[in-house]
């Protein structure tokens, strides 16, 4: 960040890969598969935190509401993301809500287990924390990006991110199933305002409709523009 600058434009940044089957098969972790449907509650604010899961396909909105019941969107979360692991810090309860944003699959991890293993195996423990570190730095340049940049901006580098921008595969990413309207809370505008950026991004050919919405990586010019 530069002093005096008016914008600051982030490129989302692809978290390290987690080397999950190596970490269970090794370890002899207890765990649960657990599925649920879209707009299902995966645990509540308030709840008791005793387990850590992991997303192997889906999707996850973290959510906070305040005590006059405005919900704030703290993070969008996808296949190969952690979450729930503030148990591990000695969180015994949840400060916000985790929701499925589609049909999703998630891997439950009791909170023993998964101190014990990280206690245990040390090259396992080093790539969880290396991991959980690169998604804090991530959430760290979410919240500098609400602060400095544009909703266009913004709402570009939202998507970015929920299509996995950086990831190894086709430059064409198809998005998950989000409305506008969770997109508007996400980035702290309006439902019209970000219907009139998509129709943009779309007559820019950064993105396209045909039964799912599928994000062209020219969508960084967006981002990186002054």
């Amino acid at each position: 960040m530069t002093r005096g600058s008016r914008s600051i434009a982030l490129a989302p940044k692809p978290l390290t890969p987690f080397d999950l089957k190596g970490f269970l098969d090794s370890a002899g972790v207890s765990r649960r598969i657990a599925r649920y449907r879209r707009g299902s509650l995966v645990f509540t604010q308030g709840a008791q935190a005793n387990n850590v899961f992991y997303i192997q396909e889906g999707g996850v909105k973290l959510s906070v509401l305040s005590s006059r019941g405005r919900e704030a969107i703290v993070a969008m979360l996808a296949p190969g993301d952690f979450f729930g692991e503030g148990c591990l810090a000695g969180q015994s309860l949840r400060m916000g809500t985790a929701t499925a944003l589609v049909p999703t699959t998630v891997l439950r991890i009791q909170k023993r287990e998964m101190m014990r293993t990280l206690h245990e195996q040390s090259a396992l423990s080093d790539r969880f924390i290396a991991h959980m570190l690169t998604r804090n730095i991530r959430i760290e340049e979410d919240l500098i990006d609400q602060l400095f940049n544009s909703s266009e901006k913004r709402l570009a580098r939202t998507l970015l991110l929920l299509a996995r921008y950086g990831h190894e595969g086709d430059s064409d990413r198809v998005l998950p199933d989000v409305s506008q309207g969770t997109l508007a809370e996400m980035i702290g505008t309006t439902r019209s305002r970000v219907n009139l950026f998509m129709n943009k991004f779309r007559k820019l050919g950064f993105l396209r409709y045909n039964g799912t919405l599928t994000i062209n990586s020219s969508l960084l010019s967006v981002v990186l523009h002054d």
